[in-house]
């Protein structure tokens, strides 16, 4: 089974109904502290954290005085413009006396739907990740619409661990774990402690009710398991409640586990892999054999480029003799490719008049055959 500590990149939901009081409006700074000390016990341990935060909506309709019904989406674009100043300024409170920077990250179900921006965003966190910064990420509410929310933090959550590559993710409950039936109307629902495999049996047993401040039901928590497991990342369904909510969880805490598939760079080079290829490029000899040792793909190493292709498509990776040798996601469109080819990468910038990414596709980006 797998166990928090055995991760390397863990990625953790946080509900609204943890961090903010249901009563009053307010937010519960006691537990939030709490979970402050788990996230430094983790990067104590060199583990990167990043942190999927609802509660800005939660947060802004106590300021407001909004009424603590469905609200239209004005009012909870509102709400959120109002709650995420207090939240990112709460999260940076509480992680500031451990020396940890906090980094708020705003999202919108299109920023994983355009490959383009999907790019950017793993860019910036894997940079914000490498810098020793915390991301808080959350959806954002004050643009968000309808047509393009993820609608739910657990579906998010699992998104941005598939974004990162994370290996573990931790998704901070009002209940503690998957079980075969609601438990508060069965008394003979069973709580699974690990699920290898999502079958339709489980499915069935998923229910829908969320806890009130939260959108999520049980559904929306195996939508985001097949994801995150199908990526190489093991999920867990905790009960976040009790102060240091990490630590218990690793403890012994009840909790479900999901197994993973695999492990994220295999599953991310199989996603690869499965794409369709929109252009090519050719590459010299000192290319191919820097990326059989793992390298990145410069533009120095490039020889020949065909497209057309945009940004974040997939390329075909051809040797001088036109041997296809691997795929990747391109950092250029084809028209800029054409431009840098054959050029060190401290000339980007002159040539495409603003500053560019030293590789063409980074390592992480390619599947080599």
């Amino acid at each position: 089974m797998a166990t928090l500590s055995d991760g390397t990149r863990i990625v953790v939901k946080i509900g609204s109904a943890l961090l903010v009081d249901r009563a009053t409006g307010q937010l519960r700074r006691d537990w939030l502290q709490s979970l402050a000390q788990d996230v430094a016990w983790l990067k104590g341990q060199g583990k990167d954290v990043v942190l999927v935060s609802s509660g800005s909506i939660a947060l802004g309709r106590g300021v407001l005085g909004l009424p603590p019904t469905t609200l239209a989406l004005e009012q909870s674009q509102a709400a959120a413009a109002v709650g995420q100043i207090r939240l990112a300024r709460a999260y940076e409170e509480a992680l500031e006396p451990y020396g940890i920077t906090a980094a708020q990250v705003l999202v919108t179900l299109e920023d994983s739907a355009d490959r383009r921006r999907y790019l950017n965003s793993r860019a910036t966190m894997e940079q914000l990740l490498s810098m020793g910064a915390v991301p808080i990420v959350n959806e954002n509410d004050t643009v968000a619409t309808d047509e393009i929310r993820f609608g739910d933090n657990d579906r998010l959550a699992a998104q941005i661990a598939v974004t990162v590559a994370a290996d573990r993710l931790i998704l901070l409950s009002d209940v503690d774990g998957f079980y075969s039936a609601n438990p508060n109307d069965d008394p003979d629902a069973i709580r699974y402690e690990v699920i290898d495999t999502i079958t339709p049996e489980i499915e069935a047993q998923a229910g829908d009710a969320g806890s009130g401040l939260s959108k999520g039901g049980m559904k929306t928590k195996l939508m985001a398991a097949k994801t995150a497991t199908a990526a190489g990342c093991a999920m867990a369904i905790s009960e976040g409640s009790p102060l240091r909510p990490l630590l218990t969880l690793e403890n012994g805490a009840n909790a479900t586990w999901f197994t993973a598939q695999s492990d994220p760079q295999t599953a991310r080079k199989q996603w690869i892999t499965a794409l369709k290829p929109r252009g090519s490029v050719t590459l010299d000899a000192g290319a191919v054999t820097a990326m059989s040792k793992g390298k990145s793909l410069l533009p120095a190493g490039v020889t020949t480029v065909s497209g057309p292709f945009g940004r974040g498509d997939l390329v075909a990776l051809l040797t001088p003799d036109g041997r296809t040798i691997g795929h990747g996601l391109t950092r250029y469109t084809s028209t800029e490719a054409e431009l840098i080819k054959g050029r060190q990468s401290s000339e980007i910038e002159a040539i495409l008049g603003a500053p560019g990414r030293a590789a063409l596709i980074h390592r992480d980006d390619l599947a080599l055959s």
